[in-house]
């Protein structure tokens, strides 16, 4: 039972959804236009309750099931990229610069082909909340959301979300128990020197040295202080300083991306980081300013709730199509703020080959939308049954 019958019915009204959203990118929280669309489509399904303004431009839909029972929420998130699209589609950006390279525009659809069938057949009990999110590329409207109570506001019990995996098979799912995506923390480092000619670098503190010897001493955190089990990551991303051939600059800077699973293994990441910056800073004589950003923490599957999805997803999609202990991912997510406050799972649905996640090519596959709908309405029938 790959879809479901009603929603395969409407398929092609969902690719038109899709195809819109995709033509009209939005960027973190103003996602308006994006909101009003889903807002219109939402009125159409009849669903009983629409909720506006939450994170600036998230809503919260409600539909109502056919007795009391606890409320299940589902995410789907609505920001695009700052990317130049390059697919040549007829419905490609119509705004310059931006476009949704991550398939937020495939999940707003799935997530609404679920509210068009749940309002429809409503076959369950309690309630559905289908959470609409800006700001999960930046700014973190998950977080927003949290914060500003959408959960105890609604009576959210537990939560789901799915993102769409290009180059995993069509209509295969994974998802894990435990850990499924990392915590990211970004480090600014600023290193200030003495300026000078590059003839006379003895009368010159040169801040390039600094920043090389740094760089590569960060690299020895995760071999040397991390246990080999706990996976982490640190990437230095960006290296600036200097301005002509002839002259050591003042200020020269690096950039770098740390990611890990445990808050253990985060926690020492910083301290190491932090500890190696300003020993360096002291031996070669420079002044070193670190901005430690806090960012995402990692997205952790409560076992019980990716059991139950997986389970689910197997009904969806066969069990041949699905890896209920999938490898954990690198990136990150901010649906990790949502898991933090209730339980709940986090899945990735196939979406056959073509261009990566963030890339300017990229292109959600319509044909993946009816079954992530079908997966979302089962979910809902499945967790809270009549009777």
């Amino acid at each position: 039972m790959p879809v479901l019958n009603r929603i395969a019915a409407f398929a092609e009204e969902m690719k038109g959804w899709r195809r819109h959203l995709h033509a009209n990118p939005e960027l973190e929280f103003d996602c308006h236009e994006t909101a009003a669309f889903i807002i219109d489509r939402l009125k159409e399904f009849g669903v009983d309750e629409i909720h506006t303004g939450i994170a600036k431009t998230g809503l919260v839909a409600i539909i109502n099931g056919q007795m009391p029972g606890p409320t299940i929420g589902i995410r789907a998130d609505m920001d695009a990229l700052a990317i130049e699209e390059v697919t040549g589609a007829e419905y490609a950006s119509t705004i310059p610069g931006k476009m949704h390279a991550c398939g937020h525009d495939g999940h707003v659809t799935m997530a609404l082909g679920a509210a068009k069938y749940l309002a429809e057949t409503r076959n369950f009990a309690g309630r559905v909340a289908f959470v609409f999110q800006p700001a999960e590329e930046e700014g973190g409207g998950g977080n927003i959301m949290v914060q500003e109570g959408v959960m105890e506001r609604f009576s959210i019990a537990h939560i789901y979300g799915i993102h769409n995996a290009p180059n995993l098979p069509f209509g295969h799912f994974q998802t894990t128990p435990g850990p499924i995506m990392a915590s990211v923390d970004t480090a600014w480092v600023k290193v200030t020197g003495k300026g000078g000619h590059g003839a006379t670098p003895h009368d010159c503190v040169d801040p390039v040295i600094a920043v090389v010897g740094m760089v590569q001493a960060v690299q020895t955190i995760i071999p040397r202080n991390v246990y080999a089990l706990d996976e982490a990551v640190i990437s230095v991303t960006q290296v600036h300083a200097g301005t002509a051939s002839n002259i050591i600059p003042e200020v020269a800077m690096f950039c770098a991306t740390i990611r890990s699973f445990r808050p253990e293994v985060r926690d020492l990441l910083k301290k190491r980081f932090h500890e190696i910056v300003e020993g360096h800073a002291a031996a070669y004589g420079v002044k070193a300013d670190v901005h430690y950003d806090w960012g995402y923490p990692a997205t952790i599957n409560h076992p019980q709730q990716a059991d139950f999805a997986a389970d689910v997803a197997c009904e969806v999609a066969g069990a041949s199509a699905v890896n209920a202990r999938s490898v954990r991912e690198m990136g990150s997510e901010d649906f990790a703020y949502f898991l933090e406050a209730r339980p709940g799972a986090y899945l990735f649905l196939g979406t056959g080959p073509g261009a990566g996640l963030h890339h300017p090519a990229f292109d959600f596959n319509d044909d993946a939308a009816p079954i992530g709908a079908s997966f979302f309405a089962r979910l809902v029938e499945r967790a809270q049954p009549l009777g």
